[in-house]
């Protein structure tokens, strides 16, 4: 693979530090900006759960700093945490949070942490209210934003009213960012088939369910497509990037698998008037499924964060979301350019088990290119082997789950439509 190291004039006095709260060691998106960034000549860190995690082992990796977490620690304990490692570093260091945990803690705590960092400063409650499913749900509404039906429920009973009036079947996600961690409903998001399955679901949640229940668009009526940008202090896009969702695993729920970068002028405006209007700065990844019976883009996921598949996008000066904001940030200027149209990229330790599900499904997503121009793997580098190599040894436990499920989906297959 040709390694791009095209690319603005970074300001290389000023580090990155990548900020990540639980223990998600194989987590590709935290090796991209290391990469991204520290092609640049920028020097970066990361806060890691071992010495041994892939992104620990870059070569563009200046120090790893070790800090177990699980993302249910007392936020002060967060905060004094992130301290530490600022004075470590010793000088100003832009913030890049890879998880809805660390961007809520970083705009709850903005004052606490401006002094030695550097970060896009927006509404302090603002964060976690998008990352949660319920407040994301209210504010577009608010805004006019189409999204799928949802219920809330606060009690089992609830559950089981909704179940006897909803058309099935429904998503089940966890609502809130940090409750996820020490109190899931599901373990992510879970299409149910009928009432039966809800109910039994249900008995688990316990007195108050921490979960939303939603409308579940059709695969065949519907389109998977992704939006990443950064908007500054003016929540102004600085770099705006569209793409179509391929492949996921879990299949057409889980982490991006494959993508593609698809230019969607109408899905681009749309993304830049609804942060205007709620006044957030910063990077984001949006998801959002077109459905075809009604013709709107329905807003499913709204993360104020880098999403883990942002290096599929770059324009044509090098500009991803990472470094628009790192250029942001240090007061140089982001250079515009059309995106790369054609790109593809390929997560592969999900990509092969997602492939192989898809294909028996033979689902397919129109606006995809029949070939890509280009591809971007996101753990194998030519420059950056170590972390590809260390991943590959830490994916046996997670390979023999992926096999798991892989059985599964194919089970599920078997019995057709109307099994289970």
């Amino acid at each position: 693979m040709r390694v791009n190291r095209r690319g603005p004039a970074a300001d290389r006095n000023i580090p990155g530090l990548i900020v990540k709260f639980g223990n998600y060691p194989l987590h590709h998106g935290g090796v991209g900006a290391i990469r991204s960034l520290g092609r640049l000549g920028v020097p970066m860190y990361a806060i890691t759960e071992d010495r041994w995690t892939p992104a620990a082992l870059s070569r563009h990796l200046e120090r790893a700093y070790v800090w177990p977490t699980t993302g249910t620690e007392e936020p002060g304990r967060l905060v004094e945490g992130l301290l530490r490692a600022g004075r470590l570093i010793g000088r100003p260091t832009v913030l890049v949070p890879t998880d809805e945990e660390a961007a809520v803690l970083i705009a709850e705590h903005q004052d606490a942490l401006a002094g030695p960092f550097l970060f896009p400063r927006t509404e302090a409650g603002l964060p976690r209210r998008l990352a949660s499913k319920q407040g994301l749900h209210e504010l577009c509404v608010e805004h006019g934003v189409a999204s799928p039906e949802a219920a809330f429920p606060s009690s089992y009973a609830d559950v089981a009213a909704f179940a006897e009036r909803a058309r099935f079947p429904v998503v089940a996600k966890n609502r809130e960012a940090f409750v996820r961690r020490h109190r899931p409903a599901v373990r992510g998001t879970t299409r149910i088939a009928g009432p039966a399955e809800l109910l039994a679901l249900a008995r688990g949640w316990g007195d108050s369910p921490g979960v939303i229940l939603q409308e579940y668009l059709p695969r065949e009526e519907a389109e998977d497509w992704i939006v990443h940008a950064y908007f500054d202090a003016h929540s102004e896009p600085r770099a705006m990037f569209t793409g179509v969702k391929v492949r996921s695993w879990p299949p057409h729920a889980g982490m991006t698998a494959c993508a593609y970068v698809v230019d969607n002028p109408e899905l681009a405006a749309l993304a830049a008037q609804f942060v205007k209007r709620i006044g957030f700065s910063g990077i984001v990844d949006l998801d959002l499924r077109f459905d075809r019976r009604d013709g709107e883009y329905k807003l499913l996921d709204f993360n104020p964060r880098m999403g883990a598949q942002f290096r599929l996008f770059e324009n044509e000066a090098g500009v991803d979301v990472v470094r628009a904001q790192h250029l942001d940030l240090t007061g140089r200027r982001v250079p515009e350019g059309e995106q790369r149209a054609g790109h593809r990229y390929v997560v592969e330790n999900i990509d092969l088990p997602a492939l192989l599900a898809y294909r028996r499904g033979g689902y397919t997503t129109p606006h995809a290119p029949r070939r890509a121009d280009s591809t971007e793997l996101a753990w194998f580098a030519a420059d950056d082997p170590r972390p590809a190599l260390m991943m590959l040894a830490r994916m046996v436990r997670p390979g023999t789950r992926h096999l798991y499920e892989m059985y599964g989906t194919w089970r599920e297959g078997r019995r057709g439509p109307g099994g289970g």
